[in-house]
């Protein structure tokens, strides 16, 4: 099996004076861009940074991003990429943590010097590529390397370091590739964080092809939009309050976007009023769901067409299994389910990762036999499309009755005034749990009340779902990096000195 110098290799041969990336005013030929990732092995060889250490980056999308994520693995280390909106206590905890040997960043360098044996500024990067001679990519890599440690977003704990292998990330190209189509001169805006599993997502891919990556360094939908009709993009991905961002600004400033093809999404639910307003605001591209976990490298499974979907009686499917990947639906004693019958989403195939670092007994938790346990709630029907309901952590149990929180969320979400909506459940001294709602309004709509929303809801779904109350807020749901809303951080002050029951 390839493993991750493998693209880079057959771009450089096959499209070489090609534009491969562009960031800013610069940009780089598949030959520059690996000429700067055989310095850069250059210049780690010369630090004296042996096979297997690790090399954390620390920085918003871009060349030097895209040069590090392939050429550090490519070289035999390991690259650690750190979320950006982590607070500084969390990436010290990820560069201790992983045993970094050395930092490259876009920040303060003596923010966190002390956590790393070398800390590099993209200033540091571009010097110590220009002084180092170039050096060969090795072609004795196994398969089963550790490529990456990807620290999670820790919507739900603390953040762990997920074990990718150069074998679960050149599967996860293949699984890519399979489903979204990439040819030579496409063009990929990468505006999903890099550090992101989901946001690298598509950079092997998109080299392998010899597709162009134009990168966005911090995401704004302005920009965003910007960049597809200066560039004529084919292709980007995102999480969905990106999108929304995105078709909301297009509504009422349009741009020129009709190069774009697929239009691609995942990392959390997305609501259907949000896929209705975001295709009709871009109606040339093709929306694709895709769903997975970093510890899935991360795709599991694709929807095509998603747009086309959305208003089916069976309600929003999160597509079907990609090539390669085996998903089961468990009950709590281990059966597999039948089609139809609800259970937890477990996933078998290369893509699974090797488990997380210095972590034998959560890994232990969650993988068994090759097969990890994504503690994701669901169904998968006749035709082997997947059906999620819930995270098991997010169900809601009110008065003996299991609600599931997305579709309460997708009831607020077809109602106009409500641009943003997290439910969980609160405590209740009668039902145990009572359902909760929080909701930002759209602009204009800021005087919505409670009452009306939740009258709203009780035409849509069974009276025990339908939140007993709602709080609304002006700024946006709490995030994680990769853009999951923190329902954690909505849900603590109601269980502060309590247990939940579901957890």
């Amino acid at each position: 099996m390839p493993t991750m110098g493998d693209p880079l290799r057959h771009a450089v041969r096959s499209y070489g004076s090609r534009t491969a990336v562009i960031d800013g005013e610069r940009s780089f030929t598949f030959a520059e861009l690996g000429q700067r990732i055989a310095r850069l092995a250059g210049a780690l060889d010369a630090l004296g940074c042996a096979r297997g250490e690790r090399v954390a980056i620390l920085a918003g999308n871009g060349h030097r991003y895209i040069e590090t994520y392939v050429g550090v693995p490519a070289s035999g280390r390991v690259v650690v990429p750190l979320n950006t909106r982590h607070a500084e206590a969390e990436l010290r905890y990820a560069l201790t943590d992983a045993g970094t040997t050395l930092l490259i960043t876009d920040r303060d360098p003596d923010q966190l010097r002390d956590c790393a044996e070398r800390v590099w500024t993209l200033e540091d990067f571009d010097a110590a590529l220009d002084a180092a001679a170039p050096a060969e990519l090795p072609r004795d890599l196994a398969p089963d390397d550790l490529a990456g440690l990807f620290y999670t977003g820790g919507t739900t704990g603390k953040s762990k370091g997920v074990m990718l292998s150069h074998r679960n990330l050149i599967a996860n190209t293949y699984h890519w590739l399979a489903m979204v189509p990439h040819e030579p001169g496409d063009v990929e805006l990468v505006m999903a964080p890099l550090f992101h599993a989901a946001g690298s997502n598509g950079v092997l891919g998109a080299i392998w092809k010899g597709t162009v990556q134009v990168t966005l360094g911090a995401f704004d939908p302005a920009a965003a939009l910007d960049l597809i009709a200066r560039h004529e993009v084919t292709h980007t991905l995102g999480v969905p309050a990106m999108l929304a961002a995105m078709g909301e600004l297009q509504h009422q400033e349009p741009r020129q976007t009709a190069s774009l093809r697929f239009l691609s999404h995942g990392g959390s639910p997305v609501a259907t009023e949000v896929v209705r307003r975001v295709s009709a605001a871009l109606p040339t591209a093709e929306l694709v769901e895709v769903y997975g976990a970093t510890e899935l490298s991360p795709l599991a499974t694709v929807l095509r067409h998603e747009q086309q979907r959305v208003d089916r009686p069976e309600g929003r499917s999160c597509g079907q299994m990609v090539p390669g990947v085996d998903i089961q639906i468990v009950s709590d004693s281990g059966e597999a389910c039948a089609p139809g019958a609800v259970g937890e989403v477990v996933v078998r195939g290369d893509s699974v990762m090797l488990g997380y670092w210095n972590k034998p007994e959560q890994t232990a938790d969650v993988l068994a036999d090759g097969a990890y346990r994504t503690g994701d709630l669901g169904y998968l029907d006749d035709a082997g499309y997947l059906y999620l309901v819930d995270r098991s952590k997010d169900m809601i149990v009110s008065g003996g009755e299991n609600v599931y929180s997305i579709e309460v969320e997708e009831a607020l979400y077809r109602h106009p005034a409500v641009l943003e909506a997290a439910v969980f459940g609160v405590p209740d001294d009668r039902w145990g749990e009572a359902v909760h709602a929080v909701v930002v309004p759209r602009g204009g709509h800021e005087a919505v009340a409670a009452e009306t929303l939740i009258a709203h809801c009780r035409e849509l779904i069974a009276g025990y779902k339908v939140p007993k109350g709602i709080d609304f807020r002006a700024e946006a749901l709490p995030k994680s990096g990769p853009g999951k809303v923190l329902k954690r951080e909505l849900r603590a002050p109601f269980w502060k000195g309590q247990e939940r029951s579901v957890n």
